[in-house]
């Protein structure tokens, strides 16, 4: 589903206009930017939980060659799937 979609989607299922809709989906992907950027985390229920997640540093391997590889450290985004959903799917 593209963002086209799901914002006609959600105008449909709401009765908003779809400005309306467009709009609070950048503040809701504003919010969450802004929370994460700050080293929080949004959860949504139903939906699962965006957060910042911190990766060690560590030794890997290099696929081509098999020569051992510094992999550092770095701090990623991160969404874990709520279990209702992840029920919903998974079967």
């Amino acid at each position: 589903m593209t963002r086209t979609q799901t914002i006609e989607a959600l105008a449909q299922r709401t009765g908003m206009e779809k400005t309306d809709v467009k709009r609070f989906l950048d503040a809701l992907t504003g919010l969450i930017e802004d929370a994460m950027r700050d080293g929080g985390e949004v959860p949504l229920k139903g939906l699962g939980k965006f957060k910042v997640h911190h990766r060690k540093a560590r030794t890997g391997r290099n696929p081509l060659t098999g020569a051992e590889i510094q992999i550092p450290a770095k701090t990623v985004a991160k969404f874990t799937i709520a279990k209702s959903l992840k029920d919903l799917v998974v079967t």
